[in-house]
């Protein structure tokens, strides 16, 4: 099985980008970080009170991420499909298998955190980083529509998101170097797709 890890702060186009490649190749699925927030109540005190919480470690939930992650790995089959409900701040499961997995791409703020646990150096990281007004238009709209924000909240919350990340990658190095990727436009990511899918 093929890992695909694909990172970079809000509004980068992440989730965007693992759908085009799951569009062009077979037997794909994506793991995507955003739907493993931590629920319950402290979950909701904390997020009142710590700022930019769901841009920090502290609001993900590691255990039901690398369960999930491990089982697909070991079994080329996903039984659940996640999702988190931003505005209840709940994960619904959907029963949803998917077999013969041999591409998995784990996508989100926390793809490149979880990536730093793993001892194999069999994986491909992309990395977005893309123009941040452009991201900050993104993020504003997606907030809007999905997640019940304000355009003032979604700005704030935007440019403390992008402060976060790259404070907390600020000297982190990816082990891998031959199979990473940084990708500034959308449209130089034929030529990595082409290297990845040879």
């Amino acid at each position: 099985m093929k890992l695909i890890f694909i990172s970079g702060p809000s509004g980068t186009g992440k989730t965007t980008l693992s759908n085009q490649i799951i569009n062009k190749i077979k037997n794909g699925f994506v793991l995507s970080t955003d739907n493993y927030y931590k629920t319950g109540l402290v979950s909701k005190l904390i997020s009142k009170f710590v700022k930019g919480y769901f841009d920090r470690s502290i609001s993900f939930n590691y255990k039901l991420f690398e369960k999930d992650f491990n089982f697909i790995v070991k079994n080329e089959i996903s039984i659940y499909q996640r999702s988190y409900d931003f505005k209840k701040q709940k994960i619904k499961n959907y029963l949803k298998e998917t077999k013969n997995i041999n591409y998995l791409i784990i996508e989100g703020i926390f793809a490149k955190e979880f990536l730093k646990t793993l001892n194999s150096n069999n994986f491909y990281f992309i990395e977005l980083k893309i123009n941040k007004k452009v991201c900050m238009k993104r993020a504003i709209l997606r907030d809007f529509k999905e997640r019940g924000k304000d355009k003032k909240q979604a700005e704030n919350d935007f440019l403390n998101s992008w402060d976060i990340y790259y404070k907390k990658f600020k000297n982190t190095s990816i082990k891998n170097k031959a199979n990473s990727f940084i990708v500034r436009k959308i449209t130089n990511i034929d030529k990595i797709l082409n290297k990845i899918f040879d």
